[in-house]
């Protein structure tokens, strides 16, 4: 992603998940269908399952955002851990589903929303602190679906960012202007 100077909290936060986003989609397209499936070990996630997490946590919070309590009655928290969509096209329209909450929700706050209070839980954040929630809570499964897939996908993984040893490339092309920030 292109760093691209704000000073708005809810484009950077924008920004920020989008970026997210599109690496957990970035290592979600390089393992197979079986391998969405696969976790560690008997106590470890599969990225199907991180993936059903996030997504129902998003929709969870970011529906109704400013007038309900962020935890629904209707989410089923532990059953997201268990039993993934069975297809790659079912996983994906889930987890978009989740993201469209957010980012709908984003379109919808100005500036001054930040500091109204909401519920998550039954406890009180500022809407800038659920935002922050968010980001903290996805870019920690993300890091986990990143992590599970290079793992999957070992000497076959290419990197989502700057290759291992090729820094110094890539900060050359940057100062030259011959590259592009990622």
């Amino acid at each position: 992603m292109a760093h691209q100077f704000t000073t708005s909290y809810l484009a950077d936060a924008d920004a920020v998940l989008r970026n997210y986003k599109a690496m957990a989609e970035r290592a979600m397209a390089q393992v197979s269908d079986d391998q969405l499936l696969e976790a560690l070990d008997t106590e470890g996630n599969s990225i199907a399952v991180i993936v059903k997490h996030i997504a129902g946590n998003l929709r969870s919070r970011y529906t109704e955002f400013l007038s309900s309590d962020g935890e629904k009655p209707e989410r089923r928290r532990d059953l997201e851990f268990e039993t993934p969509p069975a297809t790659r096209d079912e996983l994906l329209a889930m987890w978009e589903r989740g993201w469209q909450c957010v980012f709908g929700t984003f379109e919808q706050l100005k500036e001054t929303d930040l500091t109204r209070t909401i519920t998550i839980r039954s406890e009180p954040h500022s809407v800038m602190q659920a935002i922050n929630r968010t980001i903290s809570h996805s870019a920690s499964h993300i890091g986990q679906i990143v992590f599970l897939a290079k793992h999957l996908k070992a000497s076959e993984w290419r990197s989502l960012s700057v290759p291992r040893g090729k820094s110094d490339e890539f900060n050359r092309k940057m100062a030259t202007g011959d590259g592009s920030q990622r």
